[in-house]
C-alpha cells in the first residue's frame, strides 16, 4: 500500500526523522510512502510563525532536498515529495509561488483555521463552547470548498477534521456532503482518506462514511494517508482502512508522481 501523509519532527510537533519513518514502512512491506510536512506558514509575517506547527521558511528547501536524498538512498521502497498546505483566503498567489520553486509530486490541502482559531489545536479546545455547531460546520466546509475551488491542491486532507474533538453538528451534513463532493468532481480534486482519526475523540476515519460515500457517488478519486507524526503510526490502521473503501465502492487508491495522477488497486 501507499501511505501519503507522514510527518517528521521538520514540523515542530511530531517526532522522528525520515529514515525512521522508512524503516517502519519497510517493515509494514509498504511498497510507497509520501512525506508531506507543514509548508511554512505563509500568510503571516515571519515574526508570527509558530514553529511548533509548521516548518520555518529557511528550512522548506532543506525538507526538499532530505526527501529527494532518501529517494536516491532507497531504491526498493517508492518515495514522494509531497506538502500538506494549509489554505488562506487572500494568499492564493503566495502559496502558488511556494508549491512552484520545488519540484512537488503532490499538495494536501487542509484547513485547521477559522478566524485565525486552531480549531484542532487541544490547547483551544474550550473554544467550540462558544460556538453554534451547525453554523460552525456551515463556515469551516465554506472553507473546505474555497480551498477545492482553489486549483492548488492535489487532495484534500482530513476533509473533516472539525470533528477531531467529537464536536458534532445537530442535524444532518448531507447537504454539505453533497455539495462538496459535487465540486472536488467539478475541480478534479482528489479526497484523503485518513486513518488519523482513529487516534482522536471523534473516534472514526477522515472524512465520514457518509461523505466518502457521497465522494465516490460523484468519482472522486481517494489517496490514503495515516497523517503519522511518530514513526509507530505509518499504515496506521491501514487493514480497516482498506475494507471501508472496498465497502464504499472504491476498487483503487491515488498517488501522484510530478504532481500527475496515477492509481493502484487495491490488495
Amino acid at each position: 500500500m501507499i501511505d501519503l501523509h507522514l510527518h517528521t519532527d521538520r514540523c515542530g510537533h511530531a517526532r522522528g526523522t525520515m529514515q525512521q519513518y522508512i524503516a517502519r514502512a519497510r517493515e509494514l512491506g509498504l511498497i510507497a510512502i509520501g512525506f508531506a510536512d507543514h509548508i511554512p506558514m505563509y500568510w503571516l509575517p515571519p515574526g508570527q510563525r509558530d514553529p511548533e506547527l509548521a516548518m520555518p521558511q529557511e528550512q522548506f528547501g532543506d525538507y526538499v532536498r532530505e526527501v529527494l536524498d532518501w529517494r536516491d538512498k532507497c531504491p526498493d521502497i517508492r518515495i514522494y515529495l509531497g506538502v500538506e498546505a494549509d489554505f488562506q483566503a487572500g494568499y492564493e498567489d503566495v502559496l502558488t509561488g511556494l508549491i512552484k520553486t520545488h519540484p512537488l509530486d503532490y499538495v494536501l490541502g487542509s484547513i485547521h483555521f477559522i478566524d485565525g482559531w486552531g480549531f484542532d489545536n487541544p490547547a483551544l479546545r474550550d473554544e467550540y463552547a462558544r460556538h453554534d455547531p451547525d453554523e460552525l460546520y456551515e463556515s469551516y466546509f465554506a472553507l473546505v470548498e474555497q480551498a477545492v475551488a482553489s486549483g492548488l491542491f492535489d487532495s484534500m486532507a482530513h476533509v473533516d477534521l472539525l470533528k477531531k474533538f467529537a464536536f458534532w453538528p445537530r442535524r444532518p451534513l448531507t447537504h454539505l456532503y453533497q455539495r462538496l463532493a459535487g465540486l472536488m468532481a467539478q475541480a478534479d480534486v482528489c479526497v484523503e482518506l485518513n486513518t488519523a482519526g482513529l487516534r482522536v475523540p471523534a473516534n472514526e476515519m477522515y472524512p465520514a462514511v457518509e461523505l466518502l460515500r457521497a465522494c465516490f457517488q460523484h468519482c472522486v478519486p481517494v489517496t490514503l494517508g495515516s497523517d503519522a507524526h511518530a514513526p509507530e503510526q505509518v499504515g496506521w490502521e491501514f487493514g480497516r482502512a482498506i475494507n471501508l473503501l472496498r465497502e464504499v465502492g472504491y476498487g483503487e487508491i491515488t498517488y501522484f508522481v510530478g504532481r500527475r495522477r496515477f492509481c493502484r488497486r487495491l490488495p
